[in-house]
């Protein structure tokens, strides 16, 4: 059995299903982990969707922002942007049952010697907290009122961690934090603007995982196109940018073989 942990798809199911050849998964032994953003920006996000929730016994996946996006604009907490390309999704006769399944999505994954997450982990949580947090979020998107929490999960109001910080704003923070993080500060202030590469940062931010105590698990994300692919001991970076045209990865976590494909622009 190996396992593959797939970068940013968004929406682009024609290199998804290239790369599922060139790896040749095998639903009788395989297991593919997804870091989020399964969907907008590119062309075939209902698809995608459609596709990853048959393999539903098959697959871990993570919400990334765009996906949370996407629930935010169906549930009326948010209006779409300009470049959304969400509307087939949104229109579809199956779409109540396709988002209830996306909601149900975990935030933070942890599985032997890896953590599965879109953005990443503040330094200043140890994995056990930051599991917890996750399932705070994780419940309140759950429950039969998540509408109605919606609003305070996709929420900016809140830029610096406080273990004091009341819920339900702390929903808020946390989600930002596994989906939207790329920089913070050592004290674990958040810059959501920067989605540049890492030596642009201003002084005093940093990449969240530079930051990072040491820890026993290898981080796996995506998120953060400019800074690409990156494999280091305990992080593995697998957004390609593929919805900019550059490529879809996908690593086997047994011996870290690293799978591309091109995208086209």
């Amino acid at each position: 059995m190996a396992t593959y942990a797939f970068g940013d798809i968004q929406g682009c199911l024609t290199p998804l299903q290239k790369l599922l050849d060139r790896i040749r998964f095998d639903p009788a032994r395989d297991r593919l982990w997804f870091t989020g953003d399964l969907v907008n920006r590119g062309p075939r996000s209902l698809d995608v969707l459609r596709l990853l929730k048959s393999l539903d016994s098959h697959c871990v996946i993570v919400l990334g922002n765009h996906d949370l996006h996407l629930l935010a604009v169906h549930g009326s907490a948010v209006q779409p942007r300009k470049h959304d390309t969400l509307h087939a999704v949104l229109d579809a006769p199956d779409s109540e049952t396709l988002l209830d399944w996306l909601r149900r999505r975990p935030l933070l994954y942890r599985e032997g010697a890896y953590l599965l997450v879109h953005a990443g982990i503040l330094p200043q949580w140890s994995v056990d907290h930051a599991l917890a947090l996750a399932g705070e979020v994780e419940h309140a998107l759950r429950s039969d009122e998540y509408r109605t929490l919606l609003p305070f999960i996709y929420s900016n109001d809140e830029t610096r961690w406080d273990d004091a910080m009341p819920s339900p704003a702390r929903l808020g923070f946390v989600t930002n934090v596994l989906t939207r993080m790329r920089l913070c500060s050592s004290e674990g202030l958040l810059d959501f603007s920067f989605k540049g590469p890492p030596e642009e940062a201003r002084a005093g931010l940093h990449p969240w995982f530079h930051l990072s105590p040491p820890r026993t698990e290898t981080v796996v994300f995506g998120h953060w196109s400019a800074l690409g692919i990156r494999v280091e001991a305990r992080h593995i970076a697998l957004d390609g940018g593929c919805v900019w045209g550059h490529s879809l990865a996908c690593m086997r976590l047994e011996d870290r073989t690293l799978f591309t494909v091109a995208c086209g622009a």
